[in-house]
């Protein structure tokens, strides 16, 4: 249930992120047992891991300890630890939350297509959303505090057919990376496939699946230019963001000091840094995966650049409005509508109506 103290304490967290000056030795001596994202991709390496692993312990002085692994490491497919983590085994806990909205349809209201064609509009679209997405956790799953929002690179389009442009999607089977992205992938004519995100590879190759939707960095980190053929960088999935949450027995064992301070250290030495590198990740994703450009990472592929047209974004973005924003709304109560149009509806001028 959230309360309206639950409320007032979320609201005042959230205005001293940032300007935490809590001293070390003011700190609950604690440990952190952690279930990040997939293990193979830069998120985690780059950003979750040294974040839960090394700058919490080192920024501590020592007084909060950590236990690190993945969701995939631990046999998970990622959207069962939000649930896991309400009842109690799971303490902290990241992963997309496009993979949880069987349990939290309102969760699905933060990524939808084309609602922020640019990472600009997408950190303002998460920041909006934030209050909203906190009051979610805490309903669905237990209490559970919120702590971080997270974009991946855009999610865009990997086919292991020819296209020259989103009307050549239609008649593809195609993996998409959420509910919302099958419903427009459908909209277009597609047929929208629900897959594990390690098993596309495979399905690429074999012929199972024509396209599959992700971000530029994943699929080059897992190998998919060597399965696919031509990339479409329209965010038709767009940031397929990562939500990192505590359980809430653990937050409310922590004292206040400790609290403002956990919160302060994630916003500045976690999400700031992962949003500032969302831009150049998904340039050096086209790059690497299409030899266009300079590519730090590996050999380059090279896969042929679908270049979207104005008219591509138009007719995405009528779909958007006409299809995926109704269907999302009569799957939720109209408390979430009201608070999306409020928030996310402020923020891009759209109108989400049952």
């Amino acid at each position: 249930m959230i309360t309206r103290k639950r409320l007032v304490a979320s609201v005042a967290a959230g205005m001293l992120v940032g300007a935490s000056q809590v001293p070390a030795q003011d700190l609950d001596d604690t440990s952190f047992a952690y279930v990040g994202s997939w293990s193979s991709l830069s998120l985690y390496q780059n950003f979750e891991r040294p974040f839960w692993e090394r700058h919490l312990p080192e920024a501590s002085g020592g007084r909060i300890s950590t236990d690190v692994t993945t969701f995939d490491q631990m046999g998970l497919g990622g959207g069962e630890v939000y649930r896991l983590m309400g009842r109690d085994v799971i303490e902290v806990t990241s992963t997309v939350a496009d993979y949880a909205v069987q349990d939290a349809p309102e969760l699905e209201g933060l990524d939808m297509p084309m609602i922020a064609p640019d990472v600009e509009t997408a950190r303002k679209v998460a920041d909006a959303y934030r209050p909203v997405l906190a009051d979610a956790f805490a309903k669905r799953y237990q209490d559970a505090q919120l702590l971080a929002v997270v974009p991946y690179p855009s999610q865009m389009v990997f086919c292991n057919a020819e296209i020259d442009g989103l009307s050549d999607l239609a008649g593809k089977k195609v993996r998409a990376s959420g509910r919302a992205t099958a419903e427009f992938l459908e909209a277009l004519g597609a047929e929208g496939i629900t897959l594990n995100f390690s098993e596309v590879p495979g399905a690429l190759q074999r012929g199972v699946i024509d396209c599959a939707v992700t971000g530029s960095l994943s699929g080059y980190s897992s190998g998919w230019y060597e399965v696919s053929t031509h990339l479409y960088p329209l965010p038709v999935g767009g940031w397929d963001h990562v939500v990192t949450a505590m359980n809430g027995k653990k937050w409310a064992s922590l004292s206040p000091e400790t609290q403002e301070w956990l919160m302060a250290e994630i916003r500045e030495n976690y999400e700031e840094p992962v949003w500032e590198s969302a831009v150049e990740e998904t340039r050096e994703g086209i790059a690497c995966l299409t030899g266009e450009g300079e590519c730090t990472r590996g050999d380059p592929g090279d896969m042929v650049l679908v270049e979207a047209t104005d008219q591509d974004f138009v007719e995405a973005s009528r779909h958007l409005e006409e299809t995926i924003l109704p269907n999302w709304a009569n799957r939720v109560d109209q408390e979430w509508v009201d608070r999306w149009n409020e928030t996310i509806g402020s923020v891009t001028g759209l109108t989400a109506a049952k």
